[in-house]
């Protein structure tokens, strides 16, 4: 009896053995998402927005910030949405250049760059936004808008961590519609003072 069971244990395990090796796919941590809601930027800047409750704005302390420059920080997800502001003086066709080149800085991490028309005409809104795809892209999500006059704001998501666009895609897609919805909620407003913000 006990040689059978062996000669049945044994067959068995050879059989198991014998099988393909199947990997399992690579998992990430489940990341809960906070629900959608939003709140006015609305303060003496010359444009104003809507964005997300679990955002803060701070002034940009970096060394190149210019007057009206912010960043909007999505502190759960370690995230900061770059926000940069220029007064045109002629000088639109540079401005666009610029944003075209700070997207294409991603392109030897990129797989894609994806981007489209923005146009809120009634508001004198117009822009472009960049999707910028690929695992080990530093950035995700470019946008400019403009008045095509006198005002142009730039936007740029950034993470402050080692890019890992695969794990971090609920997060990044989450992101991205709160930036549709800043940009679809954006408004230009007169500035009050006569300072030169070149």
């Amino acid at each position: 009896m006990k040689k059978l069971f062996f000669c049945i244990s044994l067959l068995f395990l050879t059989v198991a053995c014998g099988s393909d090796y199947v990997p399992k796919p690579r998992g990430y941590f489940r990341i809960d998402l906070p629900e959608k809601q939003y709140q006015s930027f609305d303060s003496t800047f010359p444009f104003q927005f809507e964005y997300p409750v679990y955002a803060a704005i701070e002034p940009d302390v970096s060394k190149l910030a210019e007057p009206y420059w912010i960043n909007l920080k999505f502190d759960r997800f370690h995230a900061t949405l770059h926000l940069s502001y220029k007064v045109i003086h002629g000088n639109l066709p540079k401005y666009l250049e610029d944003a075209r080149i700070m997207v294409n800085k991603h392109i030897p991490k990129a797989n894609a760059i994806l981007q489209h028309e923005y146009a809120d005409s009634a508001n004198h809104v117009y822009g472009l936004v960049y999707e910028i795809k690929g695992s080990d892209a530093a950035s995700t999500y470019q946008f400019y808008v403009t008045d095509s006059v006198s005002k142009f704001v730039r936007g740029a998501l950034y993470f402050n961590q080692v890019p890992n666009n695969d794990s971090l895609a609920p997060v990044i897609d989450f992101i991205k519609a709160d930036i549709d919805h800043l940009i679809s909620a954006f408004r230009w407003k007169k500035l009050n003072a006569t300072v030169d913000h070149r």
